[in-house]
């Protein structure tokens, strides 16, 4: 596959690109953009000018790429919660979403765009740099309160998910609890001011005529380059609201439930690689690291693995997902107690999105910290890893902690 990569002439930002884009498309009829930012493929920011995102599986080809800076194109989209969930709830958005470009904006590390195509998609640097010089649209959305399940729901489900633990049936489960509200506007809008204030690492937007996907997830599910992959699971929370919060970095380190939800989780995922890794490659290089997030501090640790040469995506998927830090160990069963404990299914949220390149390889984050848009309605999943000494009420509040950022920027509409 012949991929091209060529700098643009324009000093532009991703957000002005992506807003510019945004209402480019709008005002002509053609899908919106997708948008990955944060750190992805070594990359500031990648943006599919025009995307066609269609409710599908992922299309099977087999695992090619490298650890290359150039991206070139590939398949963008995201595999929903629902698409695992033993109990086959659905919600709003499809179960699965995917749609191809074969050009991408990539802003590399020093800040640097670069309009690249494969096979020689796309248009021209100078259809480009005069379409993105363009003036900044005033894009807003509108959004009211989210409405919240009473807390004794969450305490509830809680405490049995605690009693089946003693009772021995699991190590760990993930319960998780869904806010929901009224949204009008641009979720574009919603998304580039996100992106603006909260830094997250592994930010995702994607859309189409079905609804929008807002994702400023902080997790890394998987990244696929060669035959190399890795996962960064997060388990472990704190607040992090201001400089009163910031020992609380070193309590989360100290925390002897903090910590053993991250070492299980991190077997959990070593054991997942193992299944289609080669036997003695698979590591863990970082363990039982503190990260800041927005309004939270998180502790992850990193497993990494060399795949089998026959493993294709599909295998690697069907090997790792749904995200062992969005589920519990062991796997199967803490998805059984969460289809039995949850009130509603979870939509996308804890499922992955990200990007599949032919060049560059697969890199997915885990769905957290996402808004769904469809209909009229957003909808925010919140939750925690759950262990045999939690406290219901304060995992309630991590649940309020985790919301409060993505709250307030609601609010700032």
């Amino acid at each position: 596959m012949r991929v091209t990569s060529r700098p643009l002439r324009l000093d532009v930002t991703p957000s002005h690109a992506f807003s510019v884009l945004a209402h480019h498309n709008a005002a002509r009829g053609l899908p919106p953009p997708a948008m990955l930012s944060g750190d992805w493929f070594s990359a500031r920011a990648v943006i599919a000018p025009s995307l066609d995102v269609s409710p599908s599986a992922l299309p099977a080809f087999p695992a090619s790429g490298t650890a290359s800076e150039v991206i070139g194109g590939g398949w963008f989209g995201y595999l929903s919660y629902d698409s695992a969930d033993p109990s086959g709830r659905t919600g709003a958005l499809p179960a699965s979403a995917w749609g191809w470009a074969d050009h991408v904006l990539r802003w590399s590390a020093s800040g640097t765009c670069y309009l690249e195509s494969l096979d020689g998609g796309g248009p021209s640097v100078s259809t480009m740099e005069s379409l993105l010089a363009s003036p900044a649209p005033a894009l807003s959305w509108t959004a009211g309160p989210l409405r919240r399940p009473l807390p004794s729901e969450h305490r509830d489900a809680v405490k049995a998910c605690v009693h089946a633990i003693e009772a021995g049936e699991l190590f760990q489960a993930n319960i998780c609890s869904r806010f929901t509200g009224s949204f009008s506007g641009s979720p574009a809008a919603l998304f580039s001011a996100g992106v603006s204030s909260l830094a997250p690492r592994r930010a995702a937007f994607l859309a189409g005529v079905w609804g929008s996907v807002v994702s400023f997830s902080p997790e890394l599910f998987l990244a696929r380059h060669g035959r190399v992959v890795r996962s960064t699971p997060i388990k472990g929370t704190l607040p992090r609201r201001g400089p009163a919060d910031d020992g609380n970095a070193a309590l989360l380190r100290r925390s002897t439930k903090d910590v053993a939800e991250n070492v299980m989780i991190t077997d959990l995922v070593r054991n997942d690689l193992g299944r289609v890794c080669e036997v003695g490659s698979v590591t863990v290089p970082s363990l039982l690291q503190v990260r800041p997030a927005p309004g939270v501090w998180h502790l992850d640790s990193t497993v990494t693995g060399v795949l089998r040469p026959s493993v294709s995506d599909a295998s690697l998927l069907a090997a790792t997902f749904p995200p062992g830090s969005v589920t519990g160990a062991p796997k199967i069963r803490a998805l059984d107690l969460i289809a039995a404990l949850e009130p509603c299914g979870r939509g996308v949220y804890t499922g992955a999105m990200g990007l599949v390149s032919p060049v560059a390889g697969l890199e997915l984050n885990v769905a957290i910290r996402t808004f769904e848009i469809a209909g009229g309605t957003i909808a925010l999943g919140v939750g925690g890893g759950i262990t045999a000494d939690s406290d219901p009420e304060a995992e309630w509040q991590e649940c309020l902690h985790k919301a409060a950022p993505l709250e307030h920027l609601l609010a700032g509409s």
